[in-house]
């Protein structure tokens, strides 16, 4: 294989992940509003971040942080895909699934231990945005672990 072709394989891996990220955050703004509290959790993070309920919480920072996380979050896969492949000498089935079982624990549990506490939300609420959070995140995953994976055996 051509050197230059091989030094670019990585980053480009990166690129893509990036874009994935942007269309599965897309995807998952489909799947949020089909749940009751669906919408809710970028206001759960806004409104941490701001000291306010969610229901108080300003809509552009509950947009900046989704969508930043959202868009980082594929990068962040793509390294634990490749950590994975190292470990396990090799681009494998495995290391695929073991990025994405990271992956999915890290996203919903930073929200349910880490931000979903801290907020200001009624007690009421709490099981039906962590179910919602939950599935919402699921389809993000699949969504960008397609993406990446399809992407990557053409790279």
């Amino acid at each position: 294989m051509d050197p230059l072709v091989t030094s670019l394989t990585v980053p480009l891996r990166f690129v893509v992940g990036l874009v994935a990220a942007g269309i599965a955050t897309l995807v998952m703004d489909l799947v949020m509003p089909r749940f009751t509290d669906g919408e809710l959790p970028p206001y759960v993070a806004a409104g941490v971040l701001t000291s306010r309920r969610p229901t108080d919480a300003p809509s552009g920072v509950a947009d900046a942080v989704h969508y930043t996380a959202g868009l980082l979050t594929g990068p962040l896969f793509v390294w634990l895909t490749l950590l994975f492949e190292g470990l396990l000498s090799g681009a494998t089935l495995v290391a695929t699934v073991l990025a994405t079982l990271l992956l999915y624990g890290l996203m919903v549990g930073f929200f349910l231990v880490v931000v979903l506490p801290r907020s200001r939300v009624a007690d009421l609420r709490v099981p039906r945005i962590r179910r919602a959070w939950s599935i919402s995140a699921a389809a993000y995953v699949l969504v960008l672990v397609l993406l990446v994976s399809g992407a990557t055996t053409v790279l």
